[in-house]
């Protein structure tokens, strides 16, 4: 792979890292005339899969967002400036001109409001403030503006399904009796059974245990119970309340006002709950983290309605966009949420979800581009993120993490070939494995809530090495991390892969750079090739650039044109197995 930068290591780490250099050179050894047939033999250009336009209009400039590279911090694991073991806002703000080199477009602010921090900022006390954990509010506002200098905008994750215990409201409700305004804020109903003993419903919690909570009353006695879907630290409101949207709506301006340009709105299928509560039949009960698109806790329909009174207030600030975290299987159902007047951009986990197998890929590939074709909408595309296993170990499940990372370094190429919308999760482009954290170190409420049989998120979220050769790695001045870091990772370093034109850093770099810069990324068609068994390759129908991945365990020969990037060397001038390459 070709060298990005010439640049000393630490100044790319470094808030005072210079701009990447022009003139990149972009391209590598043509493949030999020996292969070039291989992957050609039996083309089929008929367009397979065919991504609407976002905009009918040719005058129409598309928003910023409908090709943007998003980059999720997940604030705890970046980088900590203050040595208490914990990443902050600051430290982020430490770490722009090593974003502006990697060339992302956006920033994804994983929760920093004000929290308790039984879910890690997922619990939210107060949505217009920032926990001083992360620095506190002057903090978010520094990040906006020093972002903005460097033309990346900054999103925020935004909670409205559920608040802390903490929050106001909350401890309000619990202060209040039944049936008064305060708890119609939540979700508060009488237990059944004569002494109001058993839960409402038998809906579990996605966190493991009942989705319900019995409360003391005022005068001391067993009381009504509340529903939260997920930990008892987070009650659901009640959106049937307009007191609740009327709410959201002052957070939004709030932070909109204050330059942030969007959100990402967790569990944006949530929210709207069917009429009655009634109980979730046995078979839809499919466990921890998971749910059915059926299951009565989610994608109800009356959750279209909020969303649409929630873009009735992003309209008022045109440029500003929002994310739904949208579990939703069903293309015609997930389709609903990116309808024009609901949100702009919806999460698609196919492509994170699918094995590296070529079919599998092609399936996720063409799934996602056809749940968005209805509505006209934007694809998205995503690898992993703070929820999900990171991509190196999923795809080394059958063989070694050696394996696993030219795995993924060939699907990044893949996912960046795509029209739309990427979001890269910060340290996949150091190629970060999952780490098996023992037992005392796990904090994720999943842990505990599913009496120890289920270990969480945890291993996805270790903290981001930045330099030198034992934890913490540039992290934090202290080694007692919020999660311990692997002794093992100075390799991984951003510092050490800086120095390195092979590295998965570099790749990124370089592949990011290549996607904005080249003509050959025009569009938002794609159509496929016919290839050899195990191997994938489509074009996009206007710029032409060709993507070639080759999930086998044998080389192929690619189709004719210049190599302009592969994530592995060429094997004779044919494509290395685990990997991909990009022609034009």
């Amino acid at each position: 792979m070709t060298s990005v930068n010439d640049e000393s290591p630490q100044a790319a780490i470094d808030d005072s890292a210079p701009e990447c250099a022009d003139g990149v050179a972009a391209t590598t050894d043509a493949a030999e005339d020996s292969g070039a047939t291989d992957l050609a033999a039996g083309q089929d250009l008929s367009a397979s899969a065919q991504p609407a336009a976002v905009s009918t209009d040719e005058f129409d400039t598309p928003a910023w967002w409908t090709s943007a590279v998003f980059y999720q911090i997940y604030p705890r694991s970046f980088s900590d400036s203050d040595g208490d073991g914990v990443g902050d806002l600051p430290g982020v703000i430490d770490k722009l001109g090593y974003l502006e080199l990697l060339g992302v477009d956006a920033l994804w602010i994983s929760p920093v409001m004000r929290s308790p921090m039984a879910d890690h900022g997922y619990d939210v006390s107060d949505p217009r403030d920032i926990d001083p954990l992360f620095g506190g509010i002057g903090a978010l506002d520094a990040l906006v503006t020093e972002a903005h200098a460097r033309d990346i905008k900054v999103t925020m994750d935004l909670v409205p399904n559920h608040t802390s215990d903490q929050h106001r409201w909350f401890v309000e409700a619990l202060a209040a009796e039944p049936g008064s305004a305060a708890r119609e804020r939540y979700i508060f109903r009488d237990g059944l059974g004569e002494d109001g003993g058993e839960p409402p419903n038998n809906w579990p919690s996605i966190f493991g245990g009942p989705a319900w909570t019995r409360v003391t009353e005022p005068d001391g006695t067993p009381g009504q119970w509340y529903l939260h879907i997920f930990a008892p630290e987070q009650p659901d409101l009640n959106w049937e309340n307009d007191e609740v949207f009327e709410d959201l709506a002052t957070t939004l301006r709030f932070w909109l006002d204050r330059g942030v340009d969007g959100f990402r709105i967790d569990v944006a299928h949530g929210m709207a709950k069917p009429p009655g509560l009634p109980d979730m039949p046995e078979e839809l009960q499919t466990g921890l983290l998971i749910n059915d698109d059926d299951d009565p806790r989610f994608n109800n329909p009356g959750v279209h309605a909020i969303h649409r009174r929630i873009r009735e207030v992003m309209d008022e600030y045109p440029d500003a966009v929002t994310v739904g975290e949208i579990w939703v299987r069903d293309n015609a159902r997930f389709a609903e949420y990116i309808r024009p007047d609901e949100l702009h951009l919806g999460f698609n986990f196919r492509l994170a979800e699918a094995d590296f197998d070529a079919e599998s890929i092609r399936e996720a590939i063409e799934n996602s581009l056809a749940a968005v074709d209805s509505v006209r909408g934007n694809p998205t595309w995503t690898l992993s993120n703070h929820d999900v296993e990171r991509e190196v170990t999923r795809y080394a499940a059958d063989t070694t993490e050696a394996v696993g990372l030219d795995r993924a370094r060939a699907m990044v190429m893949v996912e960046l070939a795509l029209p739309g919308t990427v979001f890269l999760y910060n340290g996949s482009e150091l190629g970060l494995p999952n780490i098996d954290l023992p037992e005392e170190a796990l904090q994720d409420p999943v842990w505990e809530r599913s009496g120890h049989t289920n270990r969480g998120r945890d291993g996805c979220r270790i903290p981001v090495p930045w330099l030198g050769d034992t934890p913490p790695y540039g992290f934090s001045t202290t080694e007692d991390t919020w999660l311990p870091m692997p002794k093992d990772w100075d390799v991984l370093t951003a510092e050490h892969q800086l120095e390195d034109v092979d590295s998965t850093l570099s790749l990124y770099r370089l592949a990011i750079e290549l996607r904005k810069t080249r003509p050959e990324f025009a569009g938002e068609e794609i159509e496929w090739y016919g290839a050899p068994p195990q191997c994938l390759a489509f074009r996009r129908a206007v710029g032409r650039l060709v993507c070639v991945l080759n999930a086998g365990d044998t080389p192929v020969g690619l189709p004719a044109g210049e190599v302009l990037l592969t994530s592995a060397p060429l094997d004779e001038g044919r494509l290395a197995p685990n990997a991909a390459a990009w022609l034009v």
